[in-house]
């Protein structure tokens, strides 16, 4: 099956320049994300749910691949790690991931936690906890660029598998506290789905509308929306902006049963009305494109 990104984003670097970022598209739908040391070629992935197009990437760049980050344990996210197991491909990887989740991530050499540090040659990276998706669920920074899994995708956020709707709340609003300039590389293309839902509950706001003509002229030309940044997520992500006097007032109408008193509530509320999949009978003819 076709990937949805036909043509990848070019490479892109850290703040400094030490670190590069090289965009896998793997499936349908899901990033890798290709972290390569500048200065020693020592390259990691972050997720990916196979391994053959992450060691064709590393040989295309000659690169030497070294090591895994993973962020949780869906199989979409450590299948290369379960593909370089049963290969025997596994010694001498460095494979990062979630303490409270380690058995359920093949290959680990270190799990990692709240507060923990990653290194990739010269570059030192920061561990969050970001729970609400799944337990455990880790996300790691370098220096602008943030490694974020399934927590918070482009104008939208993940599932709640695990939950609860607080757990997810407190990590995406601790995220949103970053500053604006960092970049939020996510493990999936959904934007337009989720810009589509975003529009159905906040169609006045005039920073929405400009991301959703760009992102569909983006994605017209099979190009990829990600990264965003946090200052985007910040002025046009749903989930975020539960504060939006709109979005809180189109809540209470689709979802009048629905307590909207703390800011967790109006957040599970959003995510109970996109589940609902009501959005999706709005056409592209209904969205500001032109």
């Amino acid at each position: 099956m076709q990937h949805v990104v036909t043509e990848p984003n070019e490479s892109m670097r850290s703040a400094s320049g030490a670190l590069e970022v090289h965009q896998v598209p793997v499936w349908q739908d899901n990033l890798a994300w290709l972290l390569v040391d500048v200065r020693s070629g020592q390259a990691f992935v972050v997720d990916s749910p196979e391994a053959g197009p992450i060691l064709e990437a590393c040989e295309r760049l000659g690169v030497e691949f070294c090591g895994i980050l993973n962020t949780h344990t869906h199989h979409d996210h450590v299948g290369v790690n379960h593909e370089l197991a049963s290969q025997g491909k596994g010694a001498g990887l460095r494979v990062v991931g979630p303490a409270r989740a380690r058995d359920q991530v093949p290959l680990i050499t270190r799990g990692v936690d709240e507060g923990d540090e990653v290194r990739i040659g010269d570059n030192l990276g920061r561990v969050w906890l970001t729970e609400g998706h799944m337990n455990g669920h880790v996300s790691y920074m370098f220096e602008d660029l943030l490694f974020c899994g399934d927590t918070l995708f482009g104008a939208g956020c993940g599932y709640l598998f695990d939950g609860p709707a607080e757990k997810m709340h407190a990590s995406l609003q601790r995220l949103a506290s970053l500053p604006p300039e960092t970049r939020v590389f996510c493990a999936h293309e959904y934007t337009q789905d989720n810009l589509r839902f975003a529009w159905s509950v906040n169609a006045g706001n005039e920073a929405l509308l400009k991301r959703i003509r760009t992102t569909w002229s983006i994605r017209a030309e099979g190009r990829c929306s990600v990264p965003s940044s946090i200052g985007l997520e910040s002025e046009t992500n749903p989930f975020i902006r539960v504060q939006d006097a709109e979005i809180q007032a189109r809540l209470r109408e689709a979802m009048p049963e629905a307590p909207l008193n703390t800011d967790a509530e109006i957040f599970a509320a959003a995510r109970s009305l996109k589940d609902r999949k009501d959005y999706r009978e709005i056409s592209d003819d209904e969205l500001p494109l032109a």
